[in-house]
């Protein structure tokens, strides 16, 4: 039998839960998952029940007779407004008739005969249809002294007694327009992780609040607004390395050798044109040289926007996996996390996730060992040839590694980062993710034991004596280029801010 998810909009009265539930169970369902909460919706309860898909046509009439079913998200029509009421018995009921008659939902009303205005009744109250909104002001306006103090058609006046009806519309404005059973799912997705996250002791307005703020905050960084901090560093006679630190998520490397162009990692894909216009200004001509992407692992920051780049994608299969199965927590321990698979779900969404189309994977068979990590092939990069490592699955399944001690550079992914020169702006961005999947880590005890093995590493390694440095540079997933400074990361070489208008 499948799976099916349906959202409730039930009166707030005693037996409605018990009604909804009886439907489901007269047509033979299973119900899976139920999730209301009063303090953040008083009339909205979400559903997942196991039926045949005949029984599920029949629940969702049953429901559709009670009124019971939501089956739009289109914004309500928000109406503000003061009249005076004549002082006579039945003259509030009379009033009432006509917003009942209407079938508006009366969220405000404010009214006392010994206050400061003792005729006026101020009222805020929503309606379903355009058509439905302008007969009751016609009627009102005919019968009574009235003053409109709002009148919305956009939903965003809506309260939270239309909470999850309000949450859509904010939707829409980072996404665009979506169709009304798209934002259903959507919309049960993240009940459903908040559900899961309350369970933990979280505060459910933080969480809504933060899956909002991430899609704001990518949607608000892009085009004009956008930025990025930059970093050019000659790693060898012939080799230059650029480090590219967008406004949110992972840094964008590009080794610049005569012969072409490597990518490793390609940021969100929102950023995709705006980077494409960074790099006309720093590697002119960088379009027809690139000759090799490499992924190092499969979150939407690191490669969401490798389908823009008309090359081979390198990445380990276990990246691809994760890609296809829209799972961050695919291959790992944490594989059956609600939270880890609707993160995925909602930062590819607003992210823009455009994965590489064209693939090579690496061979996960071992060919060697460094530093206890599993070498499972090389990258020649330039005349210079780096060791692929295979994480330990600690960040992400499928993590990998790039190493060359020749010229003493490691890329690190996602195990190491740069948190002490993130800018505040990026830190609290990347907070985001921490509140909303508890740790950015699938395995956070083996994330550990990895960082502690790469410092290792790179502190055993020898630099170069190109650009004046005498150790290894850390590429950081997150942050700027850096070296160790006893147990310190500190960025090496020249920080320059970009912005799209110079």
């Amino acid at each position: 039998m499948a799976k099916y998810s349906f959202i409730a909009r039930m009166p707030n009265d005693p037996g409605a839960l018990h009604t909804a539930a009886a439907v489901v169970t007269r047509e033979q369902g299973n119900i899976n998952r139920v999730q209301f909460d009063q303090r953040i919706d008083p009339h909205t309860v979400f559903f997942e029940v196991t039926c045949p898909e005949e029984s599920y046509a029949r629940i969702e009439a049953g429901l559709a007779e009670l009124g019971y079913l939501q089956d739009t998200l289109r914004p309500l029509h928000i109406l503000k407004f003061s009249l005076h009421l004549p002082h006579e018995p039945g003259a509030l009921c009379a009033f009432l008739d006509h917003t009942t008659s209407s079938r508006a939902n009366i969220s405000y009303i404010d009214f006392d005969d010994r206050g400061r205005h003792p005729d006026r009744v101020t009222i805020t109250l929503s309606v379903e249809k355009s058509a439905a909104a302008e007969r009751l002001l016609d009627t009102l306006k005919s019968r009574y002294r009235i003053e409109i103090l709002e009148y919305d058609t956009t939903g965003k006046k809506l309260d939270d007694t239309v909470f999850y009806l309000r949450l859509a519309q904010q939707i829409r404005q980072i996404i665009g327009d979506s169709e009304d059973p798209f934002l259903f799912s959507f919309l049960g997705d993240i009940n459903h992780a908040v559900q899961e996250l309350m369970n933990l002791g979280e505060d459910p307005k933080k969480i809504f609040e933060s899956f909002l703020l991430t899609g704001r905050t990518l949607t608000g960084t892009t085009g004009d607004r956008f930025f990025a901090d930059i970093q050019t560093l000659p790693v060898a006679p012939d080799l230059t390395l650029h480090c590219i630190q967008p406004p949110c998520g992972g840094s964008i490397f590009l080794m610049e050798a005569p012969d072409g162009i490597s990518m490793v990692d390609t940021g969100y894909g929102i950023y995709t044109r705006d980077v494409a216009l960074l790099l006309d200004d720093l590697v002119p001509g960088w379009d027809r040289r690139i000759s090799d992407l490499i992924i190092t692992h499969a979150d939407a920051d690191h490669c969401g926007a490798g389908g823009a780049y008309d090359v081979p994608a390198r990445l380990h299969p276990g990246t691809l996996e994760i890609i296809r199965a829209a799972n961050r927590a695919y291959g790992s321990r944490s594989e059956a996390s609600v939270l880890e698979e609707i993160y995925t779900t909602m930062i590819n969404l607003f992210s823009r996730f455009n994965p590489p189309g064209q693939v090579a994977p690496f061979s996960t068979h071992p060919l060697g060992d460094r530093a206890g990590f599993p070498v499972i092939g090389t990258v020649d990069i330039g005349r210079y040839r780096f060791e692929v490592l295979e994480g330990l699955g600690g960040h992400l399944h499928g993590q990998v590694y790039l190493y060359c001690r020749e010229i003493g550079v490691l890329f690190s992914a996602d195990t190491i980062i740069n948190f002490g020169y993130l800018t505040p702006d990026r830190a609290a961005y990347n907070t985001l993710a921490v509140i909303l999947v508890t740790s950015v880590n699938v395995d956070s005890e083996v994330a550990k034991q990895e960082r502690r093995r790469l410092l290792d590493l790179a502190r055993e390694s020898p630099g170069s004596c190109q650009g004046g440095r005498d150790s290894c540079l850390i590429c950081c997933g997150h942050g700027p280029v850096s070296v160790l400074s006893g147990n310190e990361l500190v960025p090496f070489g020249e920080i320059r801010h970009y912005t799209p208008r110079g």
